[in-house]
């Protein structure tokens, strides 16, 4: 276990505390529920950071990263949708595209396939979200409209990847 490593692991045990809190009724608990969701970013890139500066990168971190970072993802847009701050469609293509990407990415790492590292469209594609979700918290004229960019870049993104990793693994 090193420190990026923990770090992710750290950013597994924020998404039950960010549900906790989003989800308790007292004064501010958007803004503690958004430190929180704002935390687990800044540790995302931290530990990306300081695996790459100081040649720490790993096995389980390669794998565990994005599973890190599509849970902390999906917690917050089932939030968003428990509390009726987007519509259906936007949580069921969300949920949809990354659940998509969680099995697939499992499937073919279990089937012993390269993985495809993270790249520009996944880092856009993370930014878009975090502008995205605190509009939509705070419910902001057009946040959903924001937060559609984000999911319809992602699905871009999901692409990007499909191919690098037919290119990756030569499977055609």
């Amino acid at each position: 276990m090193n420190l990026p490593n923990a770090l992710t692991v750290f950013r597994i045990v924020l998404i039950p505390l960010y549900l906790y809190v989003f989800f308790r009724e007292f004064p501010f608990h958007i803004e503690v529920a958004l430190g929180i969701l704002i935390l687990a970013g800044v540790t995302d890139i931290a530990d990306g950071y300081i695996a790459r500066k100081h040649k720490l990168v790993t096995t389980f971190g390669t794998m565990m990263d994005p599973l890190a970072d599509k849970l902390m993802m999906m917690a917050v847009i089932a939030s968003l949708f428990l509390t009726e701050r987007i519509s259906v469609w936007a949580a069921l293509f969300f949920f949809a595209r990354d659940a998509g990407m969680i099995v697939a990415s499992a499937f073919f790492h279990f089937r012993g396939k390269k993985t495809v590292p993270a790249n520009a469209f996944g880092k856009i594609t993370t930014v878009l979200f975090y502008i995205a979700f605190p509009m939509v918290m705070y419910r902001f004229q057009y946040g959903e409209v924001i937060l559609w960019t984000a999911i319809l870049f992602s699905f871009v993104t999901a692409a990007v990847y499909l191919v690098k990793f037919r290119l990756m693994n030569r499977v055609y």
